[in-house]
């Protein structure tokens, strides 16, 4: 009994550390849990992008040009009007008429010239002092007509460009005249409108009247 009471201690202790290290040796040679493995599916190829053609513009057709009317008169076989296609020359229109007639003077007419719509041909004769004339129709422009006899100069488009305006142009702003006007062309080019205070007889207030009517290009 007094063998026990002096070596309880010392028993227990080493039975304590004996369960403790018997732990640890289960807790070592416990095999490790079965992981989580996570299967991603197969990537997915994606088709390449098809690039879609640009839309191609339709070019407009070109207008196709009209025949011309051609008056051939004179010493011709047959004077008249004649269609004729576009980029003929005073030969074809002679042709058209049935050629030159008998004492037709050709020497005096230039057969290669290139013909006008609504256009006055006259074939003179052989010894004839003048040949008989009519104006060819002037080209119509889309930004102006042809004023009629008597009727005054149609006004001009402002603002004017101080750098090209005619001297008739100029004469129509408020306060200038022939004299001024002339200056003002005399005094080119302008790089900016205050120059015209440079002028001679363009002062402030003159100048206040006509800026607005001027642009410098």
């Amino acid at each position: 009994m007094h063998w026990w009471e002096r070596e309880r201690s010392t028993i227990l202790l080493g039975l304590f550390n004996l369960l403790i290290m018997g732990g640890l040796v289960f807790f070592l040679r416990r095999p490790p849990p079965a992981g989580m493995e996570l299967v991603l599916p197969p990537p997915t190829a994606t088709p390449p992008a098809t690039a879609t053609p640009a839309p191609t513009a339709t070019p407009l057709p070109s207008p196709t040009p009209g025949p011309l009317r051609v008056y051939i008169c004179g010493a011709v076989r047959s004077p008249d009007v004649y269609p004729l296609p576009a980029g003929s020359i005073v030969r074809d229109a002679l042709m058209a008429a049935g050629g030159p007639a008998e004492g037709a003077d050709l020497t005096r007419v230039n057969l290669a010239r290139e013909v006008h719509d609504q256009e006055y041909i006259y074939i003179p004769v052989k010894g004839e002092a003048s040949i008989p004339t009519v104006a060819a129709p002037a080209a119509a422009t889309p930004t102006s007509a042809p004023a009629a006899a008597g009727s005054r100069p149609v006004a001009p488009v402002y603002p004017l460009d101080l750098n090209s305006a005619t001297l008739e142009e100029l004469e129509t702003l408020p306060g200038i005249g022939p004299v001024l006007a002339q200056r003002m062309i005399d005094h080119r080019p302008y790089a900016s409108l205050e120059e015209l205070l440079n002028v001679p007889g363009i002062g402030p207030a003159t100048y206040a009247k006509i800026k607005d009517l001027l642009v410098v290009r």
